[in-house]
Order: structure tokens, then C-alpha cells, then sequence
């Protein structure tokens, strides 16, 4: 336990430092402007690709879900329900689905149809350019329009969970046909439409229903973001900053932070075709040496939980088995010298992470734990657009990143089984396990939800042995915002959602800072 308190108290200096900053600038800073018509949301990082198909990153992801509407949506019981459409099994390789009332406009002013469901999931299919989705729909056959709101989806086989793959976004038919660039200039029929994308880190967004606009800011330092939320620049973020100026923002009247227990899981992966980390023994080293339970509780301040798999232990097909390698420093060293690593001849490993401070600062503190079992470990930190391209280009030898926005357990075909290397999947650490493939393919094929369970259990239990990735924890999502706007829904997969029916309040104020 002493690392991490070393390390803490290292950076409890520097949060006390980073405190003064911010109480001297908003001296400087005098009274936030006037009210005004645009809620400001507050970003880390900027969104990367706006085409519900090729979106892969969070914040492209999240920002999506706003912009197209989709067939069909989760509960919190990661169960899928109705959004555009409900559906009917005909069979079980025959799914018919009828569209709704809701969201059937696009932006552009023409309806959105059965046609345009069929264009979307075909050039998801064989469009030239192979979407991160293609694999999991490999499924269907053939896509069949009986009528303006009703289309059926034939299945080369059964797929039980076949209605939870249908939750891409859809796009107009005709500007699929003439190669629209969705990626800059979306065109859907969601909740929110683009106005405009004048430099990468800015986005507006109006809301039709009210004509609200919504404007997405990006500022990368976690000090930046709290200064020009205090200021009056931006409204709201969520997450993404030390959890010690969470607690100082908390004591603010202008501000309101919430927070609920979150599903995206955090976790430290490697290329399996690198010869040092290939080594299970390296792997499982570095799992031991890992003091999950002092960062969660003095870095992160207790807002998460630890995780074993990347699906939470709450989803029925997760994990509920015992937790993943425990702290043990002593096991890590033994570890080591069976992998043939000493004083004399001491492992190095490069890692990977993003230059967001905060990531950045958690990368130090395991590079700390992992130095304490004779491991050392050279932080390289990229923005994201770079970190995310080497990643999936397999550029790397040990990174950290999180899965976010998990509902369905064909997230192990897609990160774990081996035909998913990329761009077709995102088994970017080139994980190759017989065993994981045959649980994989059983658990598709099953029609038992209750042996579909057990397949994936057994799946998840072989993942911890084999440890492709190391899993760290799930973080829980927060939200800080200024006091004057209605409240905001926050989601366990941290979606952005809540900006559907978020306003200020009746006479449009905020309560200024001092």
C-alpha cells in the first residue's frame, strides 16, 4: 500500500498547486458573461469520425447516438428494446421489424423509411470500405423491404441476440448511393442535427424539437476544462479530471456535480506479438504487481469498482466469478525469475497511454508499482488520434485504453477471437486462443440464453488465465455542470444522451461566479 500513497501524496502537492491556479484565475476572471442561448459541453478529446458505421472512439460514438437514430436501443438491464422499430421473430433465422412514428425525419426533410434501414446495413455489409461492424452482421443473408415501414432481416443461421446488432445508426439511402461524406457532415434524424464543425475541437448542434443549440468544446487539460466551466466558457463536462478537483468543485454553489456507478471498464492490453509481453508469465507478473486497490481507493477517491472482464458482473453474461489476479507483489517477482528476469538482466516494456493528464498521471503511478517488482516501464503518451491509430495498428507493446458502451457479449468475438484482427475487428493485441474461438462460436450458435451464460462464463474464466489484456477497473461516470441548467440523466456507459432534454432554466440564468 505504500507505493501508491507515495505517489498520491506526490500529486496531492500539485492538486494543492493546481487549486491556487484556479482560484487566482478566477479572480482574474471576474464574473462569468451574460446569459446566453447555447449550452457548452466540455470535451478531453475531440470526436474523430461522425459516421454511425466507422465510429469507433467514445466521443464519435457518444456524439452519434445524438445525431442518428437507430432500430433498436438497451435498458439498463442491457436488454434491447424499441427505439425506431419493433420487431417480430418469424423464425429463428427470420426477423421482421416495423418501424415506429418516432424519428422517421431526417434532417435534410425527407422520411426515413425501410429503404434507407435496407441501404444503411448493406453498405455496412459490402460498402468498399470495411466497417468495424461488418464481422458481427456477417449474419444476414439477405435484407428483404416488404413496405415503406417494414423490413425483414434473413439470418444465415439463428442469432438469439441478433436484435441487439441492430443498433447502428441510420442513414439516408440516397446519400449513400452518392458517397455523402458522413464522417463530416452527418446526416440523420436523432434527437440533435449538425450546424456546424468550424475547427476539429468545436461542434454545434441544434436540438429541432426547440431549437436548442448544443456546442461541443474541447480542451484537453483537465485545468483548462475547470477554468473555463468556472468562467462561464462551458456548461458541463463529464469526467476526465483528478478526483481531487471534483471534491474542490463540489464546494462551489454555482456548480453541481452527480455521479453513478459506470460500466466502461478500464484495462491494460499488449501485443501478443511482441516476444517479451507474449510471455504469460510477464503477463501475469505485471497483473500481481498492479495495486488496483489503493489507486481506486487514494487516486481515484473510491468512484470505482474493480473489474474482472469487460463485461460488468450485473449483465447477464458477465463475469461473477472470483476477481481478477490479486495484488501480490512477492508472486509478481517470482513470476519474473521463472520468466528468466533479474537484477542482472531486468524487463523493460514500453507503455503506451494517451497525453490526457489525467491518463498520463495513472500510467505513473503503475509505472511506480510495476518499478516496486523490478519492472521498468517507459511512458510514451500521444494525443488521440495517434494513440488510437497505433493501437489498432498493433504499434505497441503494452497500452492502456477502456471499453466503453458495452451491451452484448459479441464484444469477445470482436476483441478476442482470432479472425478479428483489424480494421475487421478489434483484437488489436493479436490474441489467438483454439479454446476461446470454440466458446466463442458455441455461444453463437446456442439458442439458450441460459447456456449461452454458461459458454461465456467459461470464456471469461479462460480469458483471466491466458490474460490477453489485464483488466483494472470500472470508473464511475461524473458529471460536473453550472447550477441554472435543468438536470442532466447520466448514463452507466457515460452517453451523452442526457443533452436530449437538457435546458436552462425559465429565465434562461446561471448563478455567476464570484
Amino acid at each position: 500500500m505504500k507505493a501508491p500513497v507515495v505517489a498520491v501524496a506526490q500529486w496531492g502537492s500539485r492538486a494543492c498547486r493546481v487549486v491556487t491556479l484556479l482560484a487566482f484565475g478566477l479572480l482574474q476572471a471576474g464574473c462569468a458573461p451574460e446569459p446566453r442561448h447555447s449550452i457548452r459541453f466540455g470535451l478531453a478529446t475531440a470526436p474523430i469520425n461522425l459516421d454511425p458505421r466507422y465510429a469507433t472512439d467514445a466521443i464519435s460514438d457518444r456524439i452519434t447516438r445524438l445525431l442518428f437514430a437507430r432500430l433498436v436501443d438497451f435498458d439498463p438491464q442491457f436488454q434491447p428494446i424499441t427505439s425506431l422499430a419493433s420487431w417480430r421473430v418469424l423464425t429463428p433465422s427470420r426477423y421482421r421489424f416495423v418501424l415506429g412514428h418516432r424519428w422517421r425525419r431526417f434532417h435534410d426533410g425527407h422520411r426515413l423509411t425501410a429503404k434507407d434501414v435496407q441501404a444503411t446495413y448493406a453498405s455496412v455489409l459490402q460498402g468498399p470500405v470495411a466497417s468495424p461492424h461488418r464481422r458481427a452482421l456477417s449474419i444476414i443473408q439477405r435484407i428483404e423491404v416488404l413496405d415503406e415501414d417494414t423490413v425483414e432481416f434473413y439470418l444465415q443461421r439463428s442469432d438469439p441476440l441478433f436484435p441487439g446488432r441492430l443498433g447502428i445508426g441510420i442513414l439516408p439511402a440516397r446519400l449513400i448511393a452518392k458517397n455523402h461524406p458522413f464522417n463530416s457532415r452527418p446526416v440523420g434524424s436523432g434527437p440533435l442535427k449538425l450546424l456546424a464543425w468550424p475547427t476539429p475541437g468545436w461542434l454545434v448542434l441544434e436540438r429541432p424539437a426547440d431549437g436548442q443549440r448544443i456546442e461541443f468544446h474541447t480542451a484537453q487539460d483537465p485545468t483548462v476544462r475547470v477554468l473555463k466551466l468556472l468562467k462561464g466558457e462551458i456548461d458541463l463536462f463529464q469526467g476526465d479530471i483528478p478526483y481531487e478537483l471534483e471534491a474542490w468543485l463540489a464546494q462551489r454553489k454555482e456548480v453541481r456535480l452527480s455521479r453513478v456507478s459506470g460500466t466502461t471498464m478500464n484495462y491494460l492490453g499488449f501485443n501478443l506479438r511482441d516476444p517479451v509481453v507474449a510471455e504469460p508469465l510477464v503477463r501475469q507478473a505485471i497483473a500481481h504487481a498492479i495495486d488496483r486497490d489503493a489507486i481506486i481507493r487514494y487516486v481515484l477517491k473510491g468512484a470505482a469498482r474493480k473489474a474482472a472482464s469487460v463485461l460488468p458482473p450485473e449483465h447477464w453474461a458477465g463475469y461473477r466469478g472470483a476477481d481478477s489476479p490479486a495484488y501480490d507483489p512477492e508472486r509478481a517477482q517470482s513470476l519474473l525469475q521463472q520468466a528468466g528476469y533479474s537484477d542482472a538482466r531486468p524487463l523493460g516494456i514500453i507503455y503506451t497511454t494517451s497525453n490526457n493528464p489525467f491518463r498520463v498521471r495513472l500510467a505513473t503511478i503503475i509505472q511506480y508499482q510495476l518499478a516496486k517488482v523490478g519492472i521498468r516501464t517507459e511512458i510514451r503518451s500521444y494525443d488521440w488520434g495517434t494513440l488510437y491509430a497505433d493501437i489498432k495498428a498493433g504499434r505497441f507493446q503494452m497500452y492502456s485504453l477502456s471499453w466503453v458502451g458495452l451491451k452484448i457479449p459479441d464484444i469477445f468475438r470482436y476483441a478476442f477471437h482470432s479472425s478479428a484482427l483489424p480494421p475487421v475487428g478489434a483484437n488489436r493485441g493479436r490474441f489467438s486462443s483454439r479454446l476461446a474461438d470454440r466458446l466463442i462460436e458455441a455461444a453463437e450458435q446456442s439458442e439458450d440464453p441460459a447456456e449461452q451464460a454458461r459458454l461465456y462464463l467459461r470464456l471469461q474464466s479462460h480469458l483471466l488465465e491466458q490474460l490477453p489484456y489485464v483488466p483494472l477497473w470500472y470508473e464511475d461516470v461524473s458529471l460536473v455542470a453550472r447550477r441554472g441548467l435543468t438536470p442532466y440523466r447520466l448514463a452507466a456507459d457515460g452517453n451523452y444522451d442526457g443533452l436530449i432534454a437538457i435546458r436552462w432554466g425559465k429565465d434562461g440564468a446561471r448563478i455567476a461566479a464570484n
